[in-house]
C-alpha cells in the first residue's frame, strides 16, 4: 500500500518501499562500517558513562531522528506511537486543542489554530510561540513530544504558556482538549450568488466534501455567478485529495508531477472530464500559510488559467516526504522527490506569485520580521530552477498516474496568518472583499457581452 504526504507543523509524503539504490563500492563500504563504528562506540559510552541511567530505545531513535532531520526541515522519524497518531490525523478526528505546529528555534511556533476547536476560541494565534505546557519547559522536548504532551482525552486540562511577539510578559491559557474532528471544507454564499469554498487542509474526504457542498450552495442559490476557493492558512494533507479538488475544477490537462532522484521516478496526475462549476469564474486566495497539497491545487488552476490567484506569495513547500514504515516500530518520514506545477515549474523554496498581489488590510503598520516561508526553513532544499544552483535532469521515462489511485499526503502544516475564513466576508477580510469585487465585475462584463 502507497501512502503520499505534503505539509510545516504537522502535512506531501507517500507510504512505499523504496527502490533500490545502486550497490556500494567496496572503499564506500570501508568508510560506512567505520562510521557505524564510531556510532556504536559513541552509543556504548554514553550507555556506560553518562551521569545518569538512559533508554537504549530513546537514544537509538532520538540518533535516528537527528540523522533525518539535518537533511532538510521536513525529514524526521516517527516512532509507533507518533505513526499511529499521524495515521489518526489522517482521518480528521483526535482528542486534543487543534493546533498546528512546527519546531523553530527549540521552541514550538504555532502555525494555525483549526478552526472551531479549542484553541482557536482561547484566541492563540499564528505566529505565537508556545514555551511551556503544565509548567515543563518545551526546550526540553521534542516536537513529537510536545504534540504527545497537548494531545489527550476530551474534558481534560491543559495550561499553555505563550510568547507573542508584542507582549511583553507571557501568556497562560487554561484550556480544556475536546475531540477534534476537522471538516476539511466549509462553504456558504457570499453576495446571494457566489460560493464560498474554504478548505483548512486535505483529509481522506476533503474531495468529496468539497463536491457536496458546492451542489448544496448551487441549489440554495438557484444560479451562481462565480467561486471562491480559499485556501490560505491551508497547510496541506493528501496528495490524492489535492488531485483530486483539482480534478474538480479541470476538464483536462496535467495537474502535478513528482521527480525524485533517478529519471523513472517521474510521476503525472492528469485530469478528467467533468468539472464541477461548468466554467464558472473561479478567484483562488493564498498567503503565506498556503502550503504542499494547497499550494498544488493553486499551482495547477492558475497553470491552466482555469482561476485568479489572488492574496500573497505562498509558503514554497514543494517536496514530497515517503513514509516508510520500519522493523514495525514506527516510520521514517523522508524527502524522496520535488513536484511540478503543470508548465513544469516548482515552487521549492519559491512559492506560488499570485495573479493579483493583495496584503491583508492592517489598521497599521506594525513592524517585526516578515512571515517565515520554505526558503527561510535551515536546511531547506533549493529549487532546481534556480539558474544558481545546477537544474536536476530532466527525467525521460514517465508513468501516467489517474487521479486517486495513490492515498498521497503532504508534510507538516506551515506558518501563516489567522484570517477567520469561515466567516462570512468582513470589514477586515480585505483580500475575500477584493474577490468578491472581482467576481462581481467578470459577471457584469459577461452579461453585457452576451447582450
Amino acid at each position: 500500500m502507497r501512502r503520499v504526504f505534503l505539509a510545516a507543523g504537522a502535512a506531501l509524503f507517500v507510504l512505499l518501499e523504496p527502490a533500490g539504490a545502486a550497490p556500494p563500492t567496496q572503499s564506500g563500504n570501508a568508510d560506512t562500517f567505520k562510521a557505524l563504528n564510531l556510532f556504536a562506540e559513541v552509543f556504548d559510552r554514553v550507555r556506560q558513562d553518562y551521569v545518569e541511567p538512559v533508554n537504549d530505545q530513546e537514544l537509538v531513535e532520538n540518533a535516528i531522528n537527528g540523522m533525518l532531520t539535518s537533511l532538510d526541515p521536513h525529514s524526521s522519524y516517527m516512532n509507533a506511537k507518533a505513526y499511529k497518531d499521524m495515521q489518526v490525523d489522517t482521518h480528521g478526528e483526535f482528542g486534543g486543542l487543534g493546533l498546528e505546529v512546527v519546531q523553530d528555534q527549540g521552541l514550538v511556533k504555532v502555525v494555525s489554530p483549526i478552526d472551531d476547536t479549542p484553541s482557536a476560541k482561547a484566541g492563540i494565534k499564528a505566529g505565537d510561540y508556545i514555551v511551556a505546557l503544565d509548567g515543563d519547559p518545551i526546550v526540553n522536548m521534542s516536537l513529537n513530544e510536545a504534540v504527545e504532551k497537548m494531545r489527550g482525552a476530551p474534558g481534560t486540562t491543559i495550561k499553555i504558556t505563550l510568547r507573542r511577539e508584542g507582549e511583553p510578559k507571557p501568556i497562560d491559557l487554561t484550556l480544556t482538549r475536546a475531540i477534534i474532528k476537522v471538516a476539511s471544507v466549509r462553504g456558504h454564499l457570499e453576495r446571494d450568488t457566489i460560493a464560498y469554498l474554504r478548505i483548512s487542509s486535505f483529509k481522506e474526504q476533503t474531495a468529496t466534501e468539497l463536491e457536496d457542498t458546492y451542489k448544496k450552495l448551487k441549489a440554495q442559490a438557484g444560479k451562481l455567478t462565480g467561486v471562491v476557493l480559499d485556501l490560505r492558512n491551508d497547510p496541506g494533507g493528501l496528495l490524492d485529495q489535492a488531485v483530486a479538488v483539482s480534478d474538480d475544477f479541470l476538464e483536462r490537462g496535467e495537474i502535478v508531477s513528482t521527480r525524485g532522484r533517478r529519471p523513472e521516478d517521474v510521476q503525472r496526475y492528469n485530469a478528467h472530464p467533468g468539472e464541477i462549476t461548468n466554467g464558472l469564474p473561479i478567484v483562488v486566495l493564498i498567503n503565506g500559510g498556503t502550503a504542499s497539497a494547497s499550494e498544488i491545487v493553486a499551482g495547477a488552476l492558475q497553470d491552466h488559467h482555469r482561476a485568479v490567484v489572488l492574496g500573497t506569495r505562498s509558503f514554497g513547500k514543494g517536496s514530497v516526504q515517503t513514509i516508510i514504515p520500519v522493523l514495525g516500530q514506527g516510520a521514517m518520514r523522508l524527502t524522496t522527490a520535488r513536484y511540478f506545477t503543470p508548465s513544469g515549474r516548482s515552487i521549492q523554496a519559491k512559492g506560488i506569485e499570485p495573479d493579483i498581489v493583495v496584503e491583508p488590510a492592517k489598521i497599521e503598520k506594525i513592524g517585526g520580521p516578515e512571515r517565515l516561508h520554505e526558503a527561510d526553513l535551515k536546511g531547506a532544499l533549493k529549487n532546481p530552477d534556480d539558474p544558481a544552483k545546477p537544474a536536476a535532469a530532466k527525467p525521460s521515462a514517465t508513468k501516467d498516474q489517474s487521479a486517486g489511485k495513490d492515498k498521497d499526503q503532504e508534510a507538516p502544516p506551515m506558518p501563516g496568518d489567522v484570517i477567520d475564513p469561515s466567516a462570512s466576508a468582513k470589514a477586515d477580510d480585505y483580500q475575500l472583499s477584493r474577490a468578491l469585487d472581482l467576481l462581481k465585475g467578470v459577471a457584469l462584463f459577461s452579461s453585457r457581452a452576451v447582450d
